[in-house]
C-alpha cells in the first residue's frame, strides 16, 4: 500500500502551517514576520508548491522545479527552496510500496540521477537563495555532470540540507523527530513541541543559512543562545515570561538580519515525515 498524491500534499501543507505556529526566533512565523516576507505568502507557498512536490509518479527533480516554479508565480520570491528540496523526497517516498518510510526513502535517494541534478539545478538557480555563489565543482549555473545525490555529497560538507541527501535524512529521523514525539507528550500545544523541535536543530549545530550569510562566529552565536532557550524550555511547563524572552531574541535576531533557515527547513520536514507516518500502512516505521 502507498499514501496518494492527494494525502501527500495534504500533509505537506499540514506540516508547513505547523511550522508557521510557533514562534520560531529569527524566522518567518504567526506570531512576527520577517526579513520582508510574511506568514501569509509561505502558507500560499505551500499551497502552490504542493501539488507539482507531491505529483504522483514523478522524479524528485522534476517535483523540486514544479514547486519552486509555482511558489515564484504564487509569491514572486524564494520562500521555500529548502523545505522543497527536502520534502520531495520524502514525499517520493510515501508513494514506494512501504511501511517503513526511510527505508523507502533511501531508495528514492539511491535512485537519483543526472536529470534529477539538472531539474534540481535548475531550480536553485531560479530560487537563487541568499548566500548562492558559484561553486568549483557541481555549479548549479552548468550542466549537470553527476547525479543529484553525488551533487549533495559534494555539498554535505557545508550545507545541513545537502547532507540529508547522504545521510538518508538522519537530521530529521534522528533528532527532529524523536525531539517531536518527546515534546508533544510533554505539552498538549502542539506549536511548543515544533518550537522544542526547531531549538533543539539551532542548539545541535550551526545553522548552515546563517554560516553562509553572516559567517560562522554569528552561526556559532545563535547556537549557544539556542542551547540556552532549548535547557530552558526542557525545565518548564511554559511560561509568560519564556514566551516574552523568545520574543525579544527573535526581534533582535531579525533585526540583525539573522534567520536560522536550515534549522526551520529542518523542522518542516520532520513535521512532514511524522505526518507521513499517521497515512502510510504502518504506524511502525523505522526512524
Amino acid at each position: 500500500m502507498t499514501a496518494s498524491s492527494g494525502r501527500i500534499a495534504a500533509a505537506f501543507v499540514a506540516a508547513c502551517r505547523d511550522e508557521l505556529e510557533a514562534p520560531k526566533p529569527g524566522n518567518v512565523h504567526l506570531f512576527a514576520d520577517g526579513h520582508q516576507m510574511t506568514a501569509a505568502e509561505f502558507v500560499r507557498s505551500a499551497e502552490a508548491a504542493a501539488g507539482p512536490l507531491c505529483a504522483g509518479g514523478a522524479r524528485v527533480g522534476r517535483r523540486i522545479l514544479g514547486a519552486v516554479e509555482a511558489t515564484l508565480g504564487a509569491v514572486g520570491t524564494n520562500t521555500n527552496l529548502g523545505i522543497v528540496l527536502l520534502c520531495a523526497p520524502l514525499a517520493a517516498a510515501a508513494e514506494v510500496e512501504s511501511s517503513d518510510l526511510r527505508a523507502a526513502l533511501g531508495r528514492v535517494l539511491a535512485a537519483l540521477d543526472r536529470d534529477d541534478a539538472s531539474l534540481a539545478f535548475q531550480a536553485i538557480a531560479r530560487a537563487s537563495p541568499a548566500g548562492l555563489g558559484r561553486a568549483a565543482r557541481h555549479d548549479v549555473f552548468a550542466p549537470a555532470t553527476v547525479t543529484l545525490k553525488e551533487a549533495m555529497a559534494a555539498a554535505a560538507e557545508r550545507d545541513r540540507i545537502a547532507r540529508q541527501y547522504v545521510t538518508d535524512f538522519a537530521d530529521v529521523f534522528a533528532l527532529g523527530e524523536p525531539l517531536l514525539e518527546t515534546a508533544l507528550r510533554r505539552w498538549a500545544d502542539a506549536k511548543w513541541a515544533t518550537l522544542a523541535a526547531y531549538l533543539g536543530f539551532l542548539s545541535a549545530f550551526p545553522d548552515t543559512h546563517i554560516v553562509r550569510k553572516q559567517g560562522p562566529t554569528a552561526a556559532e552565536e545563535v547556537r549557544r543562545t539556542a542551547t540556552t532557550f532549548h535547557r530552558r524550555m526542557q525545565a518548564t511547563d511554559w511560561g509568560d515570561d519564556l514566551i516574552a524572552d523568545i520574543l525579544r531574541w527573535d526581534a533582535a535576531l531579525k533585526a540583525r538580519a539573522i534567520n536560522p533557515g536550515t534549522s526551520a527547513d529542518l523542522t518542516v520536514a520532520s513535521l512532514f515525515a511524522r505526518r507521513l507516518r499517521n497515512i502510510l500502512p504502518s504506524a511502525r516505521n523505522s526512524g
